[in-house]
């Protein structure tokens, strides 16, 4: 996926979960950030930002998008919206060969309590997946998430319900930079989603995590990392 031409810029310091204060050419502008994690690894004062200008003619209060944030060890994607655009791509590019067999994707399809990311649908068979956005890198770690998300507890709920009809059911965590050697739960930050993501693989729920290239022209949904599920039985 290529970016738009990016400006550079300096982070000053976040106004809201939406909302942001950074500096271009020393003036201070307001930035979407399209991410209400707390990205505290990413939001650091001083750190190098690239941004996507705002559409022109719009009424939007905020100049830019929040596009990229160097953090002087790699380049992090802060964008939450793209990991599903991502997916998409690589599976229509035959990329995810785990996927291969299913001519039909679906986007946000609802089943049980939750609207998932995608329903796969071959002659055969149907798979339903979850896509969830990663940031935070600790050790050459991947950790998810980096605040308590029911939203995320429900999701896993309802693909453990997908599997338990018959359906294929897969959460694939996509980590938005390159310096990611494998990927875990974030246990300390959100202990239910970690008990939860167990429960699920155990229940059969298919685990993947990839992480991105990432430079300042695009991003693209790379290799698979190992998944670290420390204390799963069965």
């Amino acid at each position: 996926m290529n970016f738009p031409p990016l400006v550079e810029g300096r982070f000053i310091k976040r106004l809201n979960r939406f909302a942001a204060l950074v500096d271009v050419d020393r003036r201070e502008y307001l930035a979407h950030v399209p991410n209400s994690g707390r990205m505290g690894e990413l939001l650091v004062p001083g750190y190098r930002v690239l941004l996507a200008p705002a559409p022109p003619a719009t009424t939007r209060k905020t100049a830019y998008d929040l596009a990229l944030v160097d953090t002087g060890a790699a380049l992090s994607s802060a964008d939450a919206r793209l990991p599903n655009r991502l997916v998409a791509e690589a599976i229509a590019d035959g990329r995810l060969p785990q996927f291969a067999g299913y001519p039909t994707v679906r986007p946000e399809k609802v089943f049980g309590a939750s609207r998932l990311d995608f329903l796969l649908a071959g002659p055969d068979a149907s798979c339903y997946v979850e896509t969830k956005s990663v940031t935070l890198v600790e050790n050459g770690v991947g950790l998810f998430p980096d605040a308590p998300t029911l939203r995320g507890v429900k999701h896993l709920r309802s693909l453990m319900a997908a599997r338990a009809e018959g359906h294929r059911a897969v959460v694939m965590f996509v980590i938005q930079r390159a310096d990611a050697a494998a990927f875990a739960p974030h246990d300390t930050a959100d202990p239910l989603l970690g008990t939860t993501l167990r429960e699920a693989a155990a229940a059969g729920v298919e685990v993947w995590a990839y992480r991105c290239q990432v430079d300042e022209r695009s991003i693209t949904l790379a290799d698979s990392v190992p998944v670290l599920l420390p204390g799963l039985t069965g």
